[in-house]
């Protein structure tokens, strides 16, 4: 019989398995620490436990982790975590610092259930979907990496997959992520999920107390059909921004919706006034995504003055407006750069001289 993986557990899982054991109820909570925030991988480090303990744990479980990750670093201190899956399938994590944050972008998925045009990881299919001790993996994974005293900050579901199409893993991985008493102890305002457009889930976000961004993109259906023609044809436009205007925002809290911006098709000044009108009444700020290009992709970044009429546009009529600057272009780090694409080494340059000063990241390969 397969040892069991305790990671893979639930905290109610474990718990039946600790009764199954015959161990006081507590020993379950001391696992759940080890796990998660000793960020162990080995039983034999369960220092609160007996030896007569950990050696019949030992025999009957063990504790899996993501392998030891391929790092691609950016000459703006960005980097990007290629962890390899026990099936052999891959996933991307990314690595952001800014000032005093620093920021990890997690997949939900191997590939997505989606096909927007201008992204890479839609151009891959769905392989499948992540579980939730594959999602919190990415967390323990990369901070095993870093120095004990530069913690991650921020967490963001943008990265490979849609995490609403994945809710079920999604919800259970946030609540290891925010547990408090044996989990990583992150506070829901510090975790951003971003959605496609999943208009019936919505309120599954809700549940899970996290902020919400949706990828809008687009200001007409026509145009929205032809960018994510997937999700706009079961969500259309209506739909979608009915279920934003319904969402039980907390006090103090915004929407967030995220546009990238396509040369040619969708950063004219009558897209800019119209996203004015679709805003209306809603509480949120906009987050302006120049296109991150990558070969073999026919969409193009438009210029910054572009951008910045856009930008002037919303502003001007009272819309809280942002440029997201793009990390990580040059290892395909960037917003929509995730995925699987051959010759990828050919993109990526080593830090040049003038480059940030960049996170220690412990030997591994």
């Amino acid at each position: 019989m397969s040892p069991i993986d305790l990671i893979a557990l639930s905290a109610d899982e474990l718990a039946a398995r600790v009764r199954d054991w015959d161990w006081p109820r507590y020993r379950a909570r001391q696992i759940l620490r080890w796990l998660y925030q000793a960020r162990i991988t080995d039983i034999a480090a369960m220092t609160d436990l007996s030896h007569a303990d950990r050696t019949r744990l030992a025999a009957e479980a063990r504790i899996g982790s993501l392998a030891q990750s391929e790092v691609l670093a950016s000459e703006d201190g960005t980097r990007k975590f290629i962890f390899p899956l026990e099936d052999g399938k891959r996933i991307e994590s990314v690595l952001i610092p800014d000032e005093d944050r620093l920021t990890l972008c997690l997949s939900t998925q191997v590939g997505c259930t989606l096909d927007c045009t201008f992204c890479l990881t839609g151009q891959m299919g769905l392989q499948r979907n992540l579980k939730a001790h594959e999602i919190v993996g990415q967390v323990l994974a990369a901070q095993r990496l870093l120095p004990e005293d530069r913690p991650i900050t921020n967490l963001v579901l943008m990265g490979m997959g849609e995490p609403l199409a994945n809710a079920a893993a999604v919800e259970e991985a946030i609540r290891r992520l925010t547990n408090q008493t044996w989990g990583l102890c992150f506070s829901p305002r510090r975790i951003t999920l971003s959605t496609a457009g999943l208009s019936s889930r919505l309120k599954q976000v809700a549940r899970m107390g996290v902020n919400l961004a949706v990828s809008l993109n687009a200001t007409t259906n026509e145009q929205r059909n032809r960018l994510m023609p997937a999700v706009n044809k079961v969500y259309p436009l209506e739909t979608l921004l009915a279920a934003c205007r319904a969402f039980p925002l907390k006090p103090r809290r915004r929407l967030t919706f995220e546009y990238v911006l396509l040369a040619g098709a969708n950063d004219t000044e009558q897209d800019a006034a119209r996203l004015v009108k679709l805003m209306r009444g809603l509480r949120c700020k906009i987050n302006l995504i120049p296109f991150n290009e990558f070969p073999g992709n026919p969409h193009r970044r438009p210029s910054d003055e572009r951008v910045l009429r856009f930008q002037a546009i919303l502003i001007q009529h009272g819309l809280e407006t942002y440029i997201r600057k793009s990390k990580g272009r040059d290892i395909l780090g960037a917003c929509g750069q995730l995925g699987t694409l051959p010759d990828v080494s050919v993109l990526v340059r080593p830090p040049g001289p003038h480059s940030p000063q960049p996170i220690p990241i412990h030997s591994h390969a």
